[in-house]
């Protein structure tokens, strides 16, 4: 008897070790709708994208995020396949839901095809590319999280290598980004960071009641 309690004693751990792992190991909610999975590419060819500040996985500095500085924290990537024309970032938070989308924090199009990463605290789009939009609207610079209390974040720097350039209306909107993008993917790649509510932020002042 004491051996077959033992037994379960030990099933039992085991069991709730694997549901603590696949928990710990389930995706964002918002995993399904990011750009990466819904925009497709024609060949199967990955880009890999890094950035100095933070590595694939780990946390992103609080000075690039807007809890201090919102200073961006440079991007590189791998070079795209022959026929490349252009490249497009899109930056999502998955972990945060508006609009039944993960939060969008930055788009860029239109990169030339002869950049392969993005400086440090870039204050402009470089010479040809534009800025597209953001959950603030079209035309949004860089906008690092801004994480709530509570668990990290995941966000997903996306690359996309194109074989072609995007007219000007492709940046009005997040639809009309990614419908201009359908069909004309032949890499994409992503680097994922995580972040967290700054612990030294001053709390936020509580809203202000309506009349």
């Amino acid at each position: 008897m004491r051996t077959s309690s033992f037994a379960a004693a030990i099933a039992a751990v085991f069991t709730l070790g694997a549901v603590s792992i696949l928990a710990a190991e389930a995706p964002p909610p918002g995993a399904a709708q990011l750009a990466l999975a819904n925009i497709p590419s024609k060949t199967d060819l990955r880009l890999t994208v890094k950035s100095p500040a933070f590595p694939a996985g780990g946390d992103i500095p609080f000075e690039n995020t807007q809890y201090r500085g919102n200073i961006f924290p440079g991007l590189s990537w791998s070079k795209g396949p022959t026929g490349t024309r252009s490249y497009v970032l899109i930056m999502q938070d998955p972990d945060a839901i508006h609009g039944g989308m993960p939060i969008l924090h930055w788009t860029l199009f239109n990169i030339p095809k002869s950049l392969t990463q993005l400086d440090v605290a870039m204050q402009a789009p470089p010479d040809g590319a534009s800025y597209g939009p953001n959950i603030r609207g079209p035309n949004q610079a860089y906008m690092g999280p801004h994480t709530p209390p509570g668990p990290k974040h995941h966000y997903h720097l996306q690359l996309f290598a194109l074989d072609t350039t995007l007219a000007a209306e492709a940046g009005g909107s997040y639809d009309a980004l990614t419908e201009a993008m359908q069909g004309h993917v032949l890499a994409k790649g992503e680097l994922v960071g995580l972040a967290q509510a700054d612990p030294h932020a001053p709390p936020r002042a509580p809203a202000t009641p309506k009349p």
